[in-house]
């Protein structure tokens, strides 16, 4: 069986952190994601879906998430249900996060919030994101010998960057 759940959004209010009585933190927190279509008025309606995580996860979220930021989530649908105040039963469904993504700087939320979240809206274009193009190497690592070509027509990639042409018969799909 295959119970896996990935989802993007912004929180719609600040986590929750509290503990168990053992001293286990748990975090509760509700993400905003848009729908793939509009409705028949032409808006884009979202889904609220509450989540829940454990131990460091949570109390991580805790301190670098708030109402409004934007993150990817990870994990697991589970069910429960218990009995109300007035005697019916009550079910739940919520995520069960095993791996949270934070997907923008700590005060890209601080930007937007004088315009207010756009829940479920893309990530800024000044999302962190890995460029390790730009890293130094380290003292021990050495650059490969850029002779290993001998001839350019070999390497698809010394075109100086421009486009590369690509047949459909080349493609393996």
């Amino acid at each position: 069986m295959i119970n896996r759940v990935v989802l993007v959004g912004r929180l719609t209010k600040d986590p929750e952190l509290k503990y168990t009585q053992t001293g286990i933190a748990v975090c509760r927190f509700t993400l905003a994601v848009n729908r793939a279509f509009q409705n028949a008025s032409g808006e884009r309606e979202a889904d609220f879906v509450s989540c829940v995580a454990w131990r460091k996860q949570a109390e991580n979220i805790a301190n670098f998430l708030k109402k409004g930021s934007l993150a990817g989530v990870d994990g697991r649908i589970q069910t429960g249900s218990f009995q109300g105040q007035d005697g019916k039963r009550v079910y739940t469904t919520e995520v069960v996060a095993d791996s949270t993504q934070f997907l923008e700087p700590r005060n890209a939320s601080a930007d937007r919030s004088s315009s207010g979240p756009d829940y479920g809206a893309p990530a800024p274009s000044y999302a962190p994101q890995q460029n390790y193009q730009n890293q130094q190497p380290s003292q021990q690592y050495q650059q490969p010998n850029q002779q290993s070509y001998a001839r350019t027509d070999e390497d698809p990639f010394a075109t100086g960057g421009g486009p590369i042409e690509v047949s459909d018969d080349d493609l393996p799909f």
